[in-house]
């Protein structure tokens, strides 16, 4: 089973499908070929005169064609039934396992990528599982049995039937390597494109402004040019050895007419086997036909079911669900690195206190952002502990985690729906007055209102039709409504203007009330009053202590509270 599902990226139900499928699939394919067999003693008795069997023969026949097409039918529903169902269990098994992987995990892999994996190569597959992979496992099997039946009923001519069948197969095998090979390159410039095609429909505020437009229609034409080569490449790889396979085929009815026909003519053969076996070569041939066909598109789909198979065996996030009861957090000896290998964040420690705000300060680069989001095990650190009420965090089943945090990040994420169902994010059991009220404590209400239809107005991809502060403000609105006992902030009000900032500030100074925060800010005059302030440089603590005491004890935060005084009164 776990063959099977390995070999076509398949979940275990969807290996039991293909079993069950492939089955009903050789069981119609039989009852295609056997009434021919009994054609033929139907005839031989209805020639020798004995009538008797004759009828017999042929009744056999006529309750056979309607076995047929109970078989047919149910193939059919079985195969169909099995393939769509996998692929909604496939769609949802990459869903869920794209859930439990952490953050770093999409810093190095492209949307694009994961979104054509998730739609594109699933229904790839799909045409794969209703066609090609039950019918070919079908026909192989029907093609064993038929094929052992014939050459012991009479072996001079079923070896004339199945000798050029045997070496046309062996063509196609031999020609796998290649053929993968292609394919593969062939997949992995689909990929470059969809990435390069985002790309310039993402960017075409900048394309537009710095003048790109002809540049990069250039650079998309040769993107398409090179993807049609390559495609056409795969083509010619993949008709070649299918022709001259599919020629070899031919030779399987020629070679049975020829020998037959001497073997007739000899005695050797009786003139209903001649026919019958003439008759049965074309019927087999037809049906060798498709399953080698079908080989190759299981060939095309193979770097397909790889990129599946590499999403689902990528190491998640584990852990266990726990009850906390109280929010400090702290750093033990924490380190983390990238895939460089380069620390990002070395041996750090350090604690930030239940109901009290923490703020990371540094210069740019030095590793905050990455603290936050180790704190939240949006990452998954390399050594060291984090611990919320003494339990280490990479060992807290994730739901359980982020249950208990709110994260607000300088970058605003929102789903193209209503302003309702946005804040609705922050607690999905909230009631539509729940939401109001939160939006009212994010100094939502105003903006909300102005809107065409209030709360019930769509905002656009990613909250498009709103501003930035506004956008903020929604952000905050899910962090009053989902109430979690630890807020972490990401330099929130950075690119903002003074009368969204000081809106933001007053929403902030609520929503932080007897919370655990953690917050990064580059506006120093910001944090000079929070509970601890800790310094970073490269990766490293620096210093910690209150705005007062690190004026005393640290040259960084110093120099860095001059340069800020600086900006803030520097004019253009």
């Amino acid at each position: 089973m776990k063959k099977l599902q390995n070999l076509f990226g398949v979940t275990e139900s969807g290996a039991k499908g293909i079993i069950k499928a492939s089955v009903w699939s050789m069981l119609a394919d039989v009852s295609f070929i056997l009434p021919m067999f009994l054609a033929m003693f139907f005839f031989q008795n209805f020639f020798d005169g004995t009538l008797r069997s004759a009828l017999f023969y042929g009744g056999l026949i006529v309750a056979l064609a309607v076995v047929m097409y109970v078989l047919v039918h149910i193939n059919y529903n079985t195969l169909y039934t099995a393939t769509f169902k996998e692929c909604k269990e496939l769609r949802v098994n990459i869903a869920d396992r794209l859930k439990a992987l952490p953050l770093a995990y999409f810093s190095k892999h492209d949307i694009s990528d994961l979104s054509q994996t998730v739609m594109t190569d699933v229904a790839t597959i799909e045409h794969a599982l209703s066609h090609a992979i039950p019918q070919t496992i079908g026909l192989v099997l029907y093609l064993i049995i038929i094929g052992v039946i014939m050459i012991a009923a009479h072996p001079g001519l079923g070896l004339c039937i199945f000798v050029p069948i045997i070496i046309s197969f062996i063509l196609l095998i031999l020609s796998k390597k290649i053929q993968i090979r292609e394919t593969t390159r062939d997949f992995q410039k689909q990929r470059e494109r969809a990435d390069f095609f985002q790309e310039a429909i993402e960017l075409q505020q900048e394309i537009k402004s710095y003048g790109l437009t002809e540049d990069t229609a250039a650079k998309l034409n040769k993107n398409v040019d090179e993807a049609e080569r390559l495609h056409l490449s795969v083509e010619a790889h993949q008709a070649i050895p299918l022709n001259i396979a599919l020629f070899l085929l031919k030779f399987s009815i020629g070679f049975t007419v020829f020998f037959g026909l001497k073997m007739y003519l000899a005695g050797t053969a009786p003139l209903l086997y001649f026919i019958g076996y003439v008759i049965a070569a074309s019927r087999i041939t037809d049906a060798v036909a498709g399953v080698e066909s079908n080989l190759t598109e299981l060939m095309y789909i193979d770097s397909r079911v790889k990129r599946i198979n590499e999403l689902r065996e990528t190491q998640t996030q584990q852990g266990v669900p726990v009850s906390l009861e109280h929010f400090g957090i702290k750093f033990e000896n924490v380190q983390f690195s990238y895939n460089d290998g380069q620390k990002v964040i070395d041996g750090i420690s350090f604690e930030a206190d239940q109901n009290k705000v923490t703020a990371l300060v540094g210069p740019s680069g030095c590793g905050k952002t990455t603290v936050l989001r180790l704190a939240s095990r949006l990452y998954d650190y390399n050594k060291g502990q984090i611990l919320i009420d003494g339990k280490d965090i990479a060992k807290i089943d994730t739901d359980s985690l982020f249950d208990k945090i709110s994260i607000v990040f300088q970058d605003v994420g929102l789903f193209n729906t209503t302003i309702m169902e946005n804040i609705r994010v922050g607690n999905k059991d909230a009631s539509d007055d729940e939401v109001k009220k939160a939006a009212k404590l994010a100094n939502c209400t105003e903006f909300i209102e102005a809107q065409p239809e209030g709360f019930n107005t769509v905002i656009g991809e990613n909250g498009s039709r709103l501003s930035g502060g506004e956008r903020q403000r929604l952000s905050i609105a899910r962090a009053f409504l989902k109430d979690a006992p630890i807020i972490i902030l990401d330099e929130i009000s950075a690119s903002l203007d003074v009368e969204n900032e000081m809106k933001i500030q007053e929403s902030l100074n609520a929503l932080i009330k007897n919370k655990t925060v953690i917050i990064i800010s580059h506006r120093l005059k910001s944090i000079e009053n929070v509970d601890k302030i800790v310094v970073m440089n490269k990766g490293k603590i620096d210093a910690e202590g209150t705005h007062a005491e690190l004026l005393k004890e640290s040259p960084l935060y110093r120099d860095m509270i001059e340069k800020s005084g600086l900006t803030e009164t520097y004019t253009y």
